[in-house]
């Protein structure tokens, strides 16, 4: 609760620093060290002392409102990327306001005109695929985090696919398992092209069949074991963990044992699957809300008037669980 007759001035004085670095430092603007924006803050919170909003945005041009653009309705990538761009922006008490598109084109340029016209200080663009997406034509600054903008002159940041698909084999070899079969998603998907090509750049001779190509889903999974089954595999990496979970509960129908006779692997780190499944999956964890948070930077930045240009790739990160290291 902000102290009556508290002043920016009061909350400079006590961190030693002019009115205008306070200001900064809780707007998250200009170009000031960490330590004194921590100092600024702690000195903030100690007098009670909140911006006001209002009489921040008419001195300084700025709404302090960011949005975030998807076509995930079902919030899958897109509320992960939100939390991680929250951190962020929530320092700078800038306010995130999510627009769902739906995949409708339309329904995006009519969200992107009521952005326009709300005068938001940036835009983050996300969506539920990783292919590389047209460019929004708008007056403002605009991050794109999970799928690239195909303009290289926008700021970008994606995941690693293929080095976490790289780790889950790199895995398996080092356990021992000598005849690797793949079962991922549609062909025609970019994350399931691209996994599927660094499982077989890096099995090598120890991959036992071609990669099985369908849907994202437990019931492929399922399907897909049949024929997994007649190349003789110990050991199955998926493409998703929805697909892992399915291959799981076919195998164990039909009397195999995770890991001990056919270790599997998952994608993406979906806790509701991953977790779930019997046994809970060794997975990739594609870090999403490190990929919103390093996105909302780069969108300060670009706020600030410094943007950043081309694609940025963030590392994944290997998970190992009971379905590939047994109990």
């Amino acid at each position: 609760m902000k102290r009556p007759g508290v002043r920016m001035v009061d909350v400079a004085a006590l961190a030693g620093v002019s009115a205008g670095t306070a200001s900064k430092a809780l707007s998250n603007t200009g170009q000031l060290s960490q330590e004194t924006r921590d100092r600024v803050r702690r000195a903030a919170a100690t007098l009670g002392f909140t911006p006001d909003a209002r009489g921040r945005a008419l001195s300084s041009g700025r709404t302090y409102t960011v949005a975030l653009l998807t076509t995930d309705s079902s919030g899958r990538f897109s509320i992960p990327i939100m939390r991680g761009v929250e951190d962020v922006l929530s320092a700078g008490e800038l306010a995130t306001v999510l627009c769902d598109t739906r995949d409708d084109p339309l329904r995006e340029q009519t969200y992107l005109r009521s952005l326009v016209a709300r005068g938001v200080d940036g835009i983050v663009v996300t969506g539920r695929r990783t292919e590389p997406r047209a460019r929004i034509d708008v007056p403002l600054p605009v991050v794109y985090a999970l799928a690239a903008s195909t303009d290289p002159a926008d700021a970008s940041v994606i995941v690693d696919d293929a080095g976490g698909a790289v780790a889950t084999i790199t895995h398996l070899l080092r356990l021992g398992r000598s005849r690797i079969a793949h079962v991922t998603g549609p062909a025609h998907h970019r994350s399931a092209a691209e996994r599927a090509q660094a499982v077989t750049t890096t099995a090598g001779t120890a991959l036992c069949g071609e990669p099985l190509y369908g849907d994202w889903s437990e019931r492929w999974g399922r399907q897909a074991t049949d024929l997994v089954l007649r190349q003789n595999p110990d050991a199955i990496s998926c493409g998703s963990d929805q697909i892992a979970r399915g291959v799981c509960d076919r195998l164990r129908e039909l009397g195999h044992s995770v890991p001990e006779d056919i270790a599997v692997t998952g994608y993406d780190n979906w806790p509701v699957m991953a977790l779930a499944s019997r046994p809970p999956l060794t997975t990739v964890d594609l870090r999403l809300e490190d990929l919103g948070r390093r996105a909302a930077t780069l969108l300060l930045e670009a706020i600030d008037g410094k943007p950043h240009h081309g694609v940025l790739e963030l590392p994944t990160q290997l998970i190992t669980r009971e379905s590939t290291l047994g109990t």
